[in-house]
């Protein structure tokens, strides 16, 4: 499950991502509900992501 949690580590490398404004409102709404910054938000669904990949779903769709 994920859990939004608050502070996390500084984040001190600036990158340029382009969002769907679907996803960007979404993810606006959510940081303003949680009370965390956009960019926090951002930084715990990609380690949130990463954390949960699964190495194997990625092999079985190399096999299809």
């Amino acid at each position: 499950m994920f859990i939004i949690q608050k502070p996390h580590a500084k984040a001190n490398i600036s990158k340029t991502i382009r969002f769907t404004e679907e996803l960007n409102n979404r993810m606006i709404a959510l940081a303003r509900e949680e009370e965390v910054s956009f960019n926090e938000l951002v930084i715990q669904c990609c380690q949130y992501a990463l954390d949960h990949h699964s190495k194997d779903a990625r092999e079985e769709d190399r096999d299809d």
